[in-house]
């Protein structure tokens, strides 16, 4: 079976733009190469959103272009993303072909003649007759209800052995429905541990949902994944697991190609290969003092059509030296640009009692110790600049007297 796989859309007003293009040109992509199914493993959209919003139409237009080429299974992604019962409306959508909505723990059969089956608990007896692949599926988990029963410490861990368990009861019809002939599919929403998000930031920890142990435990040819916006897989025996990564590219700092996969799924294997969307070009500039022209002068020759932010952090009184207009003109050609300055405010230390002090030199000694600045040899040049005069004092440091 040639199956598409895409993954965290996050269509929103903010992001439509973007994910709009990508995802429409990934649909182009599967329909040229005719893919025989579509999944889109989960967070299609970015937030909350009332049914009539531009970003709701635009995504159940696409989703029904997929859907009059193929069978489609859309899976519930996390809650903050995609709210519970924001897919549903999907499973209205009138296509040729089914949408399938996974918004619980569950396998489903795609029968030969493109329908869903879906297991009435959590997994199947055994593979349906007539199935042409075998889904095995793990939306997010409501943390919370197993919060509830194990206590909130315990609710991570506890939620990724849940998952771990139910993979390993999911491998019983796996199996046979290899020893039958029939693909297997696994999709799921989370991080495995040891992932890389789309930052480079390894995860790390015991409170992720997957182990690529648990998951290669649950017998399926292929596992697709979705949630972490950098693509990254694993394999093992010929038997693949998956990030697709975002269509679209909507953070700055994000490393990597951004598309969808194709996958080649067999009873005994997959492969599967990556297809770039022409997502946008972001360009994250970051000095840790003043913004370096000639960084920010080599940076333009690629910023060409690229949407540009510059950051810098500078003191107070180094405010004025930052030449906006200077910026904004080396990067003119940029699609956008963004200049975020960082103004740190001087802290001034107040020496106590230092107004109390009957002499210079005790003066002198109170804001040391306020300074923590080592008094040795200050008290001898003070008593030299008190006694020469200033012409006298602009002579000696020209004649390079180290004393003053």
């Amino acid at each position: 079976m040639l199956l598409a796989h895409f993954s965290d859309l996050h269509y929103a007003p903010e992001t439509l733009d973007e994910v709009d293009r990508c995802f429409g040109a990934a649909i182009d992509a599967a329909v040229e190469a005719g893919a025989e199914a579509a999944v889109i493993s989960g967070d299609s959209t970015d937030h909350r959103m009332d049914l009539h919003s531009p970003a709701v139409l635009r995504l159940a237009s696409q989703v029904k272009r997929l859907a009059d080429h193929c069978p489609v299974l859309m899976l519930q992604g996390t809650f903050s993303h995609e709210p519970p019962g924001t897919l549903d409306v999907f499973r209205l959508i009138g296509a040729r072909h089914p949408v399938f909505v996974a918004d619980r723990i569950q396998q489903a059969a795609l029968m030969t003649e493109g329908r869903w089956v879906a297991s009435g608990q959590w997994r199947f007896d055994e593979p349906p007759a007539g199935a042409r692949a075998i889904f095995s599926l793990v939306p997010t988990v409501n943390k919370a209800v197993v919060a509830a029963s194990v206590g909130a410490e315990n609710a991570a861990l506890a939620a990724g052995e849940a998952i771990a368990e139910v993979l390993r009861g999911m491998s019983v019809v796996n199996e046979a429905a290899r020893e039958r002939g029939i693909p297997t599919v696994g999709v799921g929403h989370g991080t495995v541990v040891g992932c890389v998000t789309e930052h480079g930031v390894p995860m790390a920890g015991l409170d992720h949902e997957f182990t690529t142990g648990a998951i290669f435990a649950s017998g399926c040819s292929a596992f697709l994944l979705g949630h972490i916006h950098k693509h990254q897989d694993w394999e093992k025996d010929g038997r693949r697991i998956a990030y697709a990564g975002s269509v679209g590219r909507l953070h700055y700092g994000e490393e990597g190609p951004k598309g969808f996969l194709l996958w080649d799924v067999r009873p005994e294997g997959s492969d599967f290969r990556l297809v770039e969307t022409p997502a946008r070009r972001l360009i994250h500039l970051d000095f840790p003092g003043l913004p370096d022209m000639a960084a920010i002068e080599a940076a333009a020759k690629e910023a060409q059509g690229a949407f540009v932010r510059v950051r810098w952090q500078v003191d107070e009184e180094h405010r004025d030296f930052v030449d906006r207009k200077a910026i904004e003109s080396m990067l003119s050609g940029a699609a956008e640009l963004k200049l975020e300055g960082r103004v740190i405010p001087v802290s001034r230390v107040r020496a106590a009692g230092i107004s109390r002090a009957e002499s210079l030199h005790q003066k002198l000694l109170r804001w040391c110790e306020a300074t923590q600045t080592p008094p040795d040899g200050l008290a001898e040049r003070l008593d030299r600049l008190l006694a020469a005069e200033p012409e006298i004092i602009a002579e000696s440091i020209s004649n390079g007297d180290q004393r003053i």
